[in-house]
């Protein structure tokens, strides 16, 4: 995986980074794993916005992953490493010996060719998903169940991975992406390796259009409004806000907690890092 940067014959090109696309081995997606993906534009199923700033960008088809790995014993064949417009990491297409596909987040290090596996007799190789009480202290894994049998829900971005610390009774100790060290059955199924396209945080986008192209809409600066727009407009001038920075209806925007109090998940949380 690299970046390349582009010869500035416009301004903004200056800036632009790119990828390489150097692992990607096909171009169009498998047509039997693609299903149509509407453009919601952040609205939620009553048509009011509860994600501001998105809308518009290219049409896309979604990609059907498998986060559940449920299909044990069976090998693959890695036939292909795809790019998917919907996630920042790149997926594998699999091949198994009975004539399925499937798609899966293609971990770093995962060639075409390989043979990958799942169940709790699968070999501790990059790619194989397999019980947490199965995996070795300190090895890398992603795409983790919080609930056996949900499907993976931790560690699917990017780069993303967690570590296994420790294991003690029915509960394996995995250190999260979050520096949070949590408490997970020892059922829940993971996959070994750390995901791939690890410079996506590194991209320079170089101008506002090619954010437009991915669905992103430009955001106006609170202190740029009217007082009737937003808690931070107004004043004589350029004014910095005079207060800590809040959302249009008034609630902090920065450094506020906004996880919700749950017990049930809270038990299982052994170590922080956020300040308390």
């Amino acid at each position: 995986m690299g970046i390349k940067s582009y010869k500035p014959i416009t301004p903004t090109m200056r800036f632009k980074t790119g990828y390489t696309f150097d692992e990607i081995t096909k171009s169009e997606p498998e047509k039997s794993l693609i299903r149509p993906l509407k453009s919601k534009a952040g609205r939620n199923n009553q048509g009011r916005i509860t994600c501001r700033h998105r809308g518009g960008g290219h049409k896309r088809h979604y990609r059907v992953i498998d986060f559940k790995r449920n299909k044990f014993n069976i090998p693959a064949r890695v036939a292909a490493i795809e790019y998917d417009p919907n996630r920042s990491a790149r997926i594998a297409l699999l091949f198994y010996e009975d004539g399925e596909k499937r798609y899966i987040l293609a971990p770093l290090g995962l060639k075409v060719g390989n043979k990958v596996m799942s169940g709790p007799e699968a070999a501790i190789a990059v790619g194989n998903a397999l019980p947490l009480e199965r995996i070795p202290l300190g090895s890398i894994v992603h795409n983790i169940e919080y609930k056996a049998g949900k499907g993976g829900q931790i560690a699917r971005s990017a780069g993303a991975f967690a570590q296994v610390v420790a294991k003690e009774g029915n509960y394996v100790h995995v250190k999260l992406p979050s520096n949070d060290t949590y408490l997970l059955r020892k059922e829940c199924l993971a996959t070994m390796g750390q995901i791939g396209n690890t410079e996506h945080n590194s991209i320079s986008y170089g101008k506002a259009g090619r954010k437009r192209w991915l669905g992103y809409r430009p955001t106006v600066r609170g202190v740029a409004m009217n007082p009737i727009d937003h808690p931070m407009g107004g004043g004589e001038g350029k004014s910095s806000g005079g207060r800590h920075p809040v959302s249009p209806w008034g609630k902090l925007s920065k450094g506020g907690k906004t996880r919700k109090k749950r017990k049930q998940s809270n038990q299982y949380i052994i170590k922080s890092m956020k300040k308390k």
